[in-house]
């Protein structure tokens, strides 16, 4: 590809949906063992957990952007599951915070051991300047889209509540 051509945003656009086709058919992959005990909008509400912490209800609808009843109905079926737990708010005894658990954590460490496993096969058959670009690229990438850059060797990008 020429460079003028690689300037052009819509051959940047085109590079940008078809990685994320990719990372996309990894995420599937890496959650396809899990699915007989969880969905991905599920697995989306227990990394949100991982991250956040203990999290009120409403909170919690407004980081998966769905209405509090859908979120409602998501913790029922994970704390039934055995997945997240409903403790009371201290600050707020009419509220509760949902919180993790330790089978939870575990799903969501065991999903994204298989993502990096599969991410780390791809990136060993790049050369070093294709992994040095790539860096440099999702970088600028993830800086433009106000993503916080990862700190550590967190695999979920933050650490552990």
């Amino acid at each position: 590809m020429t460079e003028s051509r690689r300037d052009d945003p819509e051959a940047v656009v085109s590079a940008v949906l078809t990685g994320s086709r990719l990372l996309v058919a990894i995420a599937a992959r890496s959650l396809a063992a899990a699915e007989d005990k969880i969905t991905l909008p599920q697995f989306r509400m227990l990394v949100v957990l991982a991250g956040h912490g203990g999290t009120k209800l409403v909170t919690l609808a407004e980081r998966l952007n769905v209405n509090p009843s859908t979120a409602m109905r998501m913790v029922d079926r994970l704390a039934a599951a055995g997945f997240v737990a409903r403790q009371v708010n201290p600050g707020n005894r009419r509220e509760a915070v949902i919180t993790l658990t330790r089978e939870g954590r575990h799903i969501v460490d065991e999903v994204t051991s298989r993502r990096r496993a599969e991410i780390t096969q791809i990136v060993s058959r790049m050369t070093p300047g294709q992994r040095r670009a790539l860096v440099e690229a999702m970088t600028g990438f993830n800086e433009a889209g106000g993503e916080v850059p990862v700190e550590g060797d967190y695999p979920l990008g933050w650490p552990e509540p």
